[in-house]
């Protein structure tokens, strides 16, 4: 499942005034965008996520300043450092995810696919594996 995540280069139009990017669901991402949030003020040394969903897909985009997203799938572990608003990350369901190395004064928006529901979300690891690898 890991495979299947991957840096989206998302639309930049330049323009001496500033630059401008924007996202469309179904057509720069697969889904519809049924939730946004974003994280910030994250203290140095601070980790979020921690999770995994069953069906939530997400992009996830550094708007201001860097982190580090470790994705897990059970069986592969790969890492992705975002520091430009123009990429998203696309995560797929059944992924563990892990942020870090937030920068200081670093926004982490996320584009999900469905809105918010406990039930969606495996929060102890060890469940997690026990799922994908049944």
């Amino acid at each position: 499942m890991v495979n299947k995540c991957k840096i989206i280069n998302l639309p930049k139009i330049t323009d001496p005034r500033g630059n401008l990017t924007f996202i469309e669901g179904g057509k720069h991402i697969d889904f519809d965008i049924k939730r946004v949030y974003y994280l910030y003020d994250v203290p140095g040394g601070a980790e979020r996520g921690g999770h995994a969903h069953k069906e939530l897909q997400q992009l996830i985009i550094a708007i201001a300043g860097s982190f580090d997203i470790v994705l897990d799938d059970g069986y592969k572990k790969k890492r992705f450092h975002l520091n430009r608003s123009y990429y998203g990350l696309y995560i797929c369901p059944m992924v563990w995810r892990e942020l870090e190395n937030f920068s200081s004064g670093s926004v982490c928006m996320v584009l999900a696919s469905i809105l918010y529901d406990e039930s969606d979300y495996y929060r102890d690891y060890e469940d997690f594996l026990m799922s994908v690898r049944s």
